[in-house]
């Protein structure tokens, strides 16, 4: 199976600036019962996904635009082509610019 990330980072945004919540997503690779998965995750500038628990070990490539990822009191920027560790905190996801990101979870045991 091969998936276009660049196609489905277009769709996305599209849906993302029409949406009152400013968001779209797909899971790509895996879903709740499966130890690793990845979800492709766009955001219109200046919204977010609020506060929240990591649900494992846990990256973001950022695929496009800018976000900032933040946990308690420190943040992280990241831009096109960067990729950021989620903390193993509780932490938030605010698109600085339109931006998508593939996120990737690993679940532990």
């Amino acid at each position: 199976m091969s998936t276009s990330l660049t196609a489905l980072v277009t769709q996305h945004l599209a849906t993302a600036r029409d949406s009152s919540s400013g968001r779209s997503a797909q899971t790509l690779v895996g879903g709740h019962t499966h130890t690793l998965r990845q979800t492709l995750v766009a955001l219109r500038a200046g919204a977010a996904l609020d506060e929240h628990e990591n649900p494992g070990e846990a990256t973001l490539q950022v695929l496009a635009g800018r976000v900032r990822l933040t946990s308690g009191d420190s943040s992280t920027d990241g831009a096109t082509g960067d990729l950021l560790a989620v903390p193993d905190a509780r932490h938030s996801l605010t698109a600085l610019e339109d931006a998508a990101v593939l996120l990737t979870v690993a679940k532990l045991g």
